[in-house]
């Protein structure tokens, strides 16, 4: 019953030892060779082995369920930012920009994948951020610190957003602090179920109801007779981005389409629920094929139809009310609902760290129940103030993308790669010329990662700067309507 307390701790004690050192298991030498790495099949057999020792198995997803999960995730809001990031950039570079973005984290998935199964023992990103930042403990804090404060501002992004709605669909009938409370109660309400299983179909319903939103907006951008708020203007696109757009809004707009992308930072924990996690590479291809259409055709439809000038974030503000309510309508689903699934990911996270050597882990007890809802709650009310303190949308995008998707989406994969070739061969002499160009790659997308942090953190910064000079935003915590 309390072999796992054993094998985490030994586990751990990997993450300290040296290069090369020899590590004996004294219950089972064969788990570990003298790297320090534990054979797939042994490991996994013996993880579920002592799962099944408590009421819960967690090892329960299906592929089928797992894309349901990945498309929820990825099916969300943050597609309706595409027209305002391609009206800044022009067509033609943000379209090259949306599939070198996804070509970027196809990639970095399929070495998650390979990572995972190498390494079965290393469930969350914050294990592979200890393991590939040299096994100090201070950097899996440190990667949990990022993981969760990513993960709470996008459970604050999709309060704002559902506050947003409920003000536009009411014509701002109570005050919108008021409107923000009720979507954070109703978001946790829904992020409860402890397993990813359960909440697979109802990630699949968001999914669709969303790409209904996002087909329907699209439908409603082309055939309505101007945008809203028309004044005479002209409704213009550009290929090219306008003469003069500054470092600040393009990369901005670059940033917004990275946040959309991005979502490897789940992957681990997705992996790690799954029945047989090789077919999670197949999850991966049919994500990315249905991302690549979806945001480029909705980034390059609204933007056509609607132009420079009527252009906002999110891009349902720029159709006429009626329009705007029924496709907007369509979106509730993905507000609750996904902001519901991260919660539910960082929950997991804290919860395992409570209680990771008592059978409270993966048991219904009162016990962990009671502690599994507190968990949720804080994370929730975090979610809370971050929609009344941070009250924008696409400065909020790109921040988060600034922050955190450039360890999460580029930094941490470029790194995997490198590790895991250390571990097959030693060294850079033995490789493939196929291995060495991925190496290659793998250093790219490292510095990728570095210049969105860099530049790119600046770059978010001074944009919400600009916006509050120009009076773009509403106070803190304020009454005011937020309605698009």
């Amino acid at each position: 019953m309390w072999k796992r307390s054993t094998m985490s701790a030994k586990y751990t004690s990997m993450y300290n030892a040296e290069e090369g050192e020899e590590f004996r298991d004294p219950e089972n030498v064969s788990l570990v060779d003298k790297n320090g790495l534990a054979d797939a099949t042994t490991v996994t057999s013996s993880c579920n082995a002592d799962e099944e020792e408590f009421n819960q198995n967690f090892r329960t997803c299906s592929w089928q369920h797992t894309a349901g999960l990945m498309l929820s995730e990825y099916i969300v809001l943050a597609i309706m930012s595409f027209p305002w990031s391609y009206s800044v950039l022009g067509l033609v570079p943000g379209l090259i920009l949306t599939v070198f973005v996804a070509v970027t984290v196809l990639y970095t998935g399929l070495i998650i994948t390979d990572f995972c199964e190498r390494f079965p023992h290393l469930r969350n990103v914050c294990d592979i951020g200890q393991y590939l930042l040299g096994g100090g403990r201070w950097a899996w804090y440190a990667t949990a610190f990022c993981f969760l404060a990513n993960n709470t501002l996008i459970q604050g992004l999709h309060v704002l957003v559902g506050a947003k709605y409920l003000n536009t669909v009411t014509n701002h009938s109570i005050c919108s602090v008021g409107f923000t409370a009720i979507v954070a109660g109703i978001s946790m309400i829904f992020s409860l179920p402890r397993t990813f299983s359960a909440m697979s179909w109802v990630g699949y319903f968001s999914a669709a109801t969303m790409f209904i939103a996002v087909v329907l907006a699209m439908v409603f951008a082309g055939v309505q007779g101007h945008p809203d708020k028309f004044d005479g203007t002209p409704v213009v696109f550009r290929a090219f981005p306008a003469e003069g757009t500054s470092f600040v809004d393009g990369m901005s707009a670059f940033l917004n389409i990275v946040y959309t992308f991005v979502g490897q930072i789940t992957y681990p924990q997705f992996i790690s629920e799954m029945k047989n996690p090789r077919e999670f590479k197949k999850v991966l291809w049919i994500v990315t094929t249905c991302e690549v259409i979806i945001f480029a055709l909705a980034g390059s439809i609204m933007y056509v139809y609607v132009g420079n000038a009527y252009m906002t974030g999110p891009a349902f503000g720029s159709l006429i009310r009626k329009y705007k309510i029924i496709s907007f309508s369509f979106a509730i689903p993905t507000i609750i609902f996904v902001g519901a699934l991260y919660a539910n990911i960082s929950a997991k996270l804290v919860y395992d760290q409570i209680f990771k050597n008592t059978r409270h882990r993966y048991s219904w007890t009162s016990t962990s129940w009671i502690f599994w809802t507190l968990v949720l709650f804080m994370t929730w009310v975090m979610a809370f103030i971050i929609a009344e303190v941070i009250p924008f949308f696409s400065d909020l995008l790109s921040l988060m993308s600034s922050l955190f998707d450039c360890w999460f989406g580029f930094v941490f994969w470029g790194l995997a790669y490198i590790r895991l070739r250390k571990v097959k061969y030693g060294g850079h002499s033995n490789l493939t010329k196929w291995e060495k160009l991925n190496y290659g790659i793998s250093y790219f997308l490292i510095a990728t990662g570095l210049y969105i942090l860099g530049p790119g953190l600046y770059a978010s910064v001074q944009s919400i700067i600009n916006n509050y000079k120009a009076d773009a935003y509403g106070g803190v915590f304020s009454c005011a309507s937020n309605g698009i």
